[in-house]
């Protein structure tokens, strides 16, 4: 069985999240981090869910000391999944814990959108704000900026308590108490996160993507610009207020233009996905 499951959002920390919860002795991604088989391969298009419980199995479910190893993987594309899926999922794994992290959508947007842009080898002062505001209007980009969208489908399926809902900002300025948080969501003793060090929590940790022009990296340090600011305001306040009503939490800090402009700029030391832990 599948114990849990990080279902997004892309650009929303879910690199860092693996990257902590790997190094927790009762916490194990056998497949790595990402397996996208409810969105590629999923029991809705015919194939078995088993080949992915499978996937997900320890031969030793069970740490030195006995006590229980939870088993999952985190894949951002999930957040979008469509009802259906996620009801197959829950046929196969009914009482799996879910949790998501959610990112400025301003924030995220912008580097949706720079990473976007080093796919076509471009750099950003190559590209005008007509460019980047069709990124933004794109789709995609649309959709995965719809968080409650993402957790009303999700919700539909699966009781309240079984998501857990982190924002990004927590992550950059209360790491710690995330990894609590999710601690006490997974069923695993959150004295397993007590000897990472500070300077660890404070990374930002960022995945290693192939296919992109090597100036990425640097990319996707850059603040958001001044002038693009109207345009994803307008796109996403609607939005934001939608997520205040849904969770009953006030966002309105993701609407202050001083945060989106500083979008990407986080103080936190870097480091790449290569230099993970390899999972169990």
């Amino acid at each position: 069985m599948v114990d849990f499951l990080g279902i997004g959002v892309q650009k929303g920390g879910t690199t860092w999240l693996f990257h902590q919860l790997s190094q927790h002795p009762q916490i194990a991604f056998p497949g790595g981090k990402e397996l996208h088989f409810w969105n590629h391969f999923g029991a809705s298009k015919g194939n078995d869910a088993n080949v992915w419980v499978k996937m997900l199995t320890l031969q030793q479910p069970s740490t030195a000391d006995g006590r229980p190893i939870r088993t999952g993987e985190i894949t951002p594309a999930y957040a979008l999944l469509p009802v259906e899926t996620i009801a197959a999922l829950r046929k196969h794994c009914p009482d799996i814990r879910l949790f998501i992290s959610l990112r400025n959508p301003l924030e995220r947007a912008w580097s949706a959108a720079l990473m976007g842009l080093s796919r076509a080898e471009m750099f950003t002062h190559e590209a005008s704000d007509a460019w980047f505001i069709d990124h933004f209007h794109s789709s995609a980009s649309r959709a995965r900026g719809d968080y409650a969208a993402c957790i009303e489908r999700w919700r539909t399926v699966f009781p309240a308590d079984q998501l857990l809902i982190l924002l990004d900002d927590e992550i950059a300025t209360t790491p710690a108490a995330v990894l609590k948080r999710l601690s006490v969501h997974l069923g695993v003793d959150a004295a397993g996160f007590a000897t990472l060090p500070p300077e660890d929590l404070a990374r930002v940790v960022v995945p290693v993507i192939s296919g992109v022009h090597p100036n990425y990296m640097a990319q996707q340090r850059l603040p958001l610009r001044p002038s693009l600011y109207e345009p994803l305001l307008q796109l996403y306040a609607p939005q934001i207020d939608r997520l205040h009503t849904l969770l009953g939490r006030d966002l309105s800090f993701w609407k202050d233009p001083a945060q989106a402009r500083a979008a990407n700029v986080r103080g936190r030391h870097e480091v790449t996905a290569d230099q993970l832990r390899v999972p169990r």
